[in-house]
Protein backbone atom coordinates (compact mmCIF):
# COMPACT_ATOMS: atom_id res chain seq x y z
CA UNK A 1 0.00 0.00 0.00
CA UNK A 2 1.12 3.38 -0.70
CA UNK A 3 1.66 5.50 2.54
CA UNK A 4 -0.87 8.33 3.06
CA UNK A 5 -3.24 7.62 0.02
CA UNK A 6 -5.92 6.71 2.19
CA UNK A 7 -7.55 9.46 4.91
CA UNK A 8 -9.78 10.04 7.86
CA UNK A 9 -11.74 13.49 7.29
CA UNK A 10 -12.93 15.17 10.74
CA UNK A 11 -15.47 17.62 11.26
CA UNK A 12 -18.02 18.45 14.10
CA UNK A 13 -21.93 19.72 13.24
CA UNK A 14 -24.52 21.28 15.80
CA UNK A 15 -27.13 18.82 15.05
CA UNK A 16 -28.78 16.20 13.05
CA UNK A 17 -29.92 17.57 10.04
CA UNK A 18 -26.07 19.74 9.37
CA UNK A 19 -24.75 16.18 9.81
CA UNK A 20 -26.71 14.35 7.78
CA UNK A 21 -26.60 17.27 4.85
CA UNK A 22 -22.95 16.92 4.75
CA UNK A 23 -22.44 13.17 4.95
CA UNK A 24 -24.88 12.51 2.19
CA UNK A 25 -23.58 15.35 -0.30
CA UNK A 26 -19.97 13.62 0.01
CA UNK A 27 -21.02 9.95 -0.28
CA UNK A 28 -23.60 11.11 -3.54
CA UNK A 29 -21.14 13.30 -4.83
CA UNK A 30 -18.56 10.17 -4.68
CA UNK A 31 -15.35 12.47 -2.64
CA UNK A 32 -15.79 9.76 0.55
CA UNK A 33 -16.78 6.04 0.06
CA UNK A 34 -18.55 6.28 3.49
CA UNK A 35 -19.45 8.96 6.63
CA UNK A 36 -19.90 7.90 10.14
CA UNK A 37 -21.91 10.06 12.32
CA UNK A 38 -21.49 9.78 15.81
CA UNK A 39 -24.29 11.41 17.34
CA UNK A 40 -23.43 12.27 20.91
CA UNK A 41 -19.79 14.30 21.50
CA UNK A 42 -19.54 17.05 23.80
CA UNK A 43 -16.92 19.75 22.70
CA UNK A 44 -15.35 22.08 25.38
CA UNK A 45 -13.30 24.78 23.35
CA UNK A 46 -11.98 28.00 23.47
CA UNK A 47 -14.15 30.60 21.30
CA UNK A 48 -13.29 34.89 20.95
CA UNK A 49 -11.74 34.42 24.38
CA UNK A 50 -14.48 32.21 26.27
CA UNK A 51 -14.88 28.62 27.20
CA UNK A 52 -17.37 27.28 25.60
CA UNK A 53 -19.46 24.02 25.66
CA UNK A 54 -21.45 22.60 22.92
CA UNK A 55 -22.77 19.08 22.48
CA UNK A 56 -22.22 18.00 18.41
CA UNK A 57 -22.07 15.30 16.32
CA UNK A 58 -18.80 13.83 14.97
CA UNK A 59 -18.37 13.07 11.34
CA UNK A 60 -15.40 10.29 10.57
CA UNK A 61 -15.09 10.38 6.78
CA UNK A 62 -13.58 7.60 4.86
CA UNK A 63 -12.39 9.26 1.29
CA UNK A 64 -8.74 8.63 -0.64
CA UNK A 65 -6.41 11.55 0.14
CA UNK A 66 -6.81 13.32 -3.02
CA UNK A 67 -9.64 14.30 -2.48
CA UNK A 68 -9.45 16.35 0.58
CA UNK A 69 -9.35 19.83 -1.09
CA UNK A 70 -12.75 19.00 -2.70
CA UNK A 71 -14.10 17.39 0.60
CA UNK A 72 -13.10 20.52 2.63
CA UNK A 73 -14.70 22.96 -0.05
CA UNK A 74 -17.90 21.29 0.09
CA UNK A 75 -17.58 21.29 3.75
CA UNK A 76 -17.05 25.02 3.99
CA UNK A 77 -19.80 25.25 1.34
CA UNK A 78 -22.66 23.51 3.45
CA UNK A 79 -21.64 24.01 7.31
CA UNK A 80 -23.27 25.81 9.42
CA UNK A 81 -20.45 27.08 11.54
CA UNK A 82 -18.28 30.64 11.12
CA UNK A 83 -14.81 27.98 11.49
CA UNK A 84 -15.83 24.62 11.13
CA UNK A 85 -13.48 22.05 11.85
CA UNK A 86 -12.01 20.36 8.94
CA UNK A 87 -9.35 17.77 10.22
CA UNK A 88 -7.23 15.20 7.70
CA UNK A 89 -5.85 12.22 9.42
CA UNK A 90 -3.93 10.00 7.19
CA UNK A 91 -4.76 6.27 7.04
CA UNK A 92 -1.23 4.60 7.60
CA UNK A 93 -2.45 0.81 6.92
CA UNK A 94 -5.42 -1.22 6.77
CA UNK A 95 -7.46 -4.36 5.45
CA UNK A 96 -6.52 -4.09 1.77
CA UNK A 97 -10.38 -5.24 0.47
CA UNK A 98 -11.70 -2.56 2.36
CA UNK A 99 -8.86 0.15 1.34
CA UNK A 100 -9.71 -0.86 -2.02
CA UNK A 101 -13.79 -0.20 -1.47
CA UNK A 102 -12.32 3.41 -0.18
CA UNK A 103 -10.63 3.58 -3.52
CA UNK A 104 -14.04 2.47 -5.94
CA UNK A 105 -17.12 2.14 -3.74
CA UNK A 106 -19.11 1.33 -7.36
CA UNK A 107 -17.41 -2.30 -7.54
CA UNK A 108 -19.01 -3.92 -4.53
Amino acid sequence: MKSHRYQLVLTTCPDAAAAERIAHALVSERLAACVNILPIAKSIYLWKGKVESAAEQLLVIKSMARAYRAIQKRILELHPYELPEVIAVPVADGYPGYLAWIRDPDKT
